[in-house]
């Protein structure tokens, strides 16, 4: 440290030299920041402020000096070093490049907008990469760590390794619509920090990115995520929600290791893969639901989460790693499925309270100690009809003398001759009918709802996620001199939820329709009437076509491409219904006063 801040110190010395120099003419103070200004660039700097900036700074993007106007596009070195008194700056996107030392002992601040910068000192952030944010913290010195509050503005597009590491003043974080990644360890020991929203436009977390952030209590992952990184949210003692996107196949390991407030976990259907250890040690985990998709499920990955009472393995997964439900002590029934081919060592190892399993018809081996030391079994059913290859203590300690053995009629000598099975006091045969996972219900459709510039899903199944598709019929290619702005939304949406059938998909519309010029009022004969457009919103289900927020008294007519009139109805109270059983095809047209729109109505 006393190394760095030697060399700082002498960096200081030197630019202080410089300006001596005349590098640029006398600093100029324009509403209370003062610029060094380059003439021929028509560019200003801002720089060191003699009576010492203090509170709230707001840099603009250009300022106006001797009728020249000028863009700010750097900090100097040293600009702000020891403003004590300042607590929040505003950084223009215009500024390239910021000094060494810029923030240097700015211990009161509190808030900082950074904009998209690729060309920062690199000693201003430490390890300087091409990354906008990389070790962003360190723009504030290694003496300001207590930011409490964070905005990063729609136009940085990532946030970068280390960036607020160890902020642990930070309890409130806005992410920008345009960051596509988290780098790793971004926020990692930010301990104040209480909740996260990360926007659609993300699409990866990286390792380690909300490690140690012990106050986070809620975190909900935008739907375009589709990786979480390794210890991304490891012991996040507070975390007791998560909400993953449904956008997401991979959660790394560790992931949420030692997460031990979080209560219940659903792995939506684009899971694939659940990492090594990624909820070991979620103690108050109670309920996990794993997406039909999911094919492995890591080593030691719900290791000691003792409050886990069922788990049911789907028929789409291939791996469960060894140990992956060791100490689960809650645990009293489970349900593996049948492309499962091998129980590895330890997986079930130590659930005390465990009385039945299921095992399903694809086994073929099971290994040293998988289900040992499980006091309270009392039912086995095993469904392969060729006796599993099994370690002769694969039951160890689970009094299975005390225990009843289920297994295919033609199959029950063969279990009785082979150890460890014949340890069992008694083995019955099944029916011979394997049991079918039972079908999935099917998630609710969806309704679609617009107001105040927001689309809002909403199903008669709780906990459901939308995936949906909007296309915008105003964005084309095209050479023409003009383009026609049509102001027209197609949306398709359908309902989802780990272990549920996906819901049927509707279709809706959503456009504008131009209401009467307003003229109440206006009195000078040049200006020009406001005219008013609304939002009507047409969805369609099955062979009835709703109309929403047309004018009352407005008529709304559906035809048919081929130009027949299939019906017709007038606007009463905001909402029409249009019977659409005589259409033949899928495309419709709706007259709604003078505007017509085609409608989707079939898939």
């Amino acid at each position: 440290m006393e190394k760095r801040k030697h060399i700082l110190s002498m960096l200081l010395l030197v630019a202080s030299c410089l300006f001596s120099a005349n590098v640029f003419a006398e600093a100029v103070e324009i509403d209370g920041i003062y610029y060094n200004l380059v003439t021929k660039a028509k560019q200003a700097e801002v720089t060191y402020n003699p009576s010492k900036y203090s509170g709230t700074i707001r840099i603009p993007g250009t300022v106006t000096y001797n009728g020249v106007t000028y863009s700010v596009t750097s900090i100097e070195i040293g600009a702000f070093a020891g403003c004590r008194g300042l607590t929040s700056v505003s950084i223009p996107n215009s500024v390239i490049s910021i000094g060494v030392a810029a923030f240097q002992g700015c211990s009161g601040l509190k808030k900082v907008v950074v904009p998209d910068i690729a060309a920062w000192c690199g000693i201003a952030f430490e390890d300087y990469e091409s990354n906008p944010l990389y070790y962003a913290k360190h723009l504030y010195s290694d003496e300001t760590t207590e930011i409490t509050n964070l905005i990063i503005p729609n136009s940085v597009t990532s946030v970068g390794c280390r960036a607020f590491h160890g902020c642990s003043g930070l309890t409130s974080v806005t992410i920008g619509n345009s960051v596509t990644s988290i780098g790793y360890s971004a926020f990692d020991s930010c301990t104040g920090l209480t909740s996260v929203t990360i926007p659609n436009s993300v699409t990866s977390i990286g390792e380690y990115a909300f490690e140690d952030c012990s106050s986070l209590t809620s975190v909900t992952i935008g739907n375009s995520v589709t990786s979480i990184g390794s210890s991304a949210f490891e012991r996040c003692y507070s975390l007791t929600s998560v909400s993953i996107g449904n956008s997401v196949t991979s959660i790394g390991w560790c992931a949420f290791q030692e997460c031990s407030g979080l209560t219940s976990v659903t792995i939506p259907n684009s899971v694939t893969s659940i990492g090594y250890s990624a909820f070991e040690r979620c103690y108050s985990l109670t309920s996990v639901s794993i997406g039909n998709s999911v094919t492995s499920i890591g080593y030691s990955a719900f290791r000691y989460c003792s409050g886990l009472t069922s788990i049911t393995i789907p028929n789409s997964v291939t791996v469960i790693g060894a140990g992956a439900f060791y100490g689960c002590s809650d645990l009293t029934t489970v349900n593996i499925g049948n492309s499962v081919e091998n129980i590895y060592s330890e997986t079930f190892a130590y659930c005390s309270g465990l009385t039945s399993v299921n095992i399903g018809n694809g086994v073929k081996n099971i290994w040293d100690e998988a289900f040992a030391n499980c006091a309270e079994l009392s039912d086995v059913y095993c469904y392969a009809e060729k006796v599993p290859s099994t370690e002769s203590d694969a039951f160890a300690d689970s009094y299975t003398e005390y225990a009843t053995l289920h297994v295919p009629t033609a199959s029950v000598e063969q279990y009785k001759a082979t150890a460890p099975w014949s340890n069992f006091g008694t083995i019955v045969a099944t029916d011979g009918t394997i049991p079918e996972p039972p079908t999935p219900e099917k998630c609710a459709t969806p309704t679609i709802s617009y107001s105040k510039g927001e689309l809002t899903f909403s199903c008669d199944t709780e906990g459901a996620e939308y995936v949906y598709e909007i296309t915008d019929t105003d964005i084309k290619k095209g050479c023409a001199a003009k383009v026609s702005l049509t102001a027209t939304y197609h949306i398709s949406v359908y309902a989802t939820k780990a272990n549920y059938e996906n819901s049927d998909t509707i279709q809706a519309t959503l456009c504008w329709i131009e209401q009467q010029p307003q003229t109440e009022g206006i009195t000078d004969e040049d200006a020009i009437t406001e005219v008013q457009a609304v939002p009507v919103l047409i969805q369609t289900q099955g062979n009835t076509i709703t109309v929403e927020g047309a004018e009352a008294g407005t008529e709304i007519i559906l035809y048919g491409m081929n130009g027949v009139q299939l019906d017709s109805v007038i606007a009463t109270t905001g909402v029409a219904s249009l019977n659409a059983s005589r259409l033949s095809g899928s495309v419709a047209i709706v007259k709604i006063g003078n505007k017509t729109v085609k409608v989707l109505v079939k898939q």
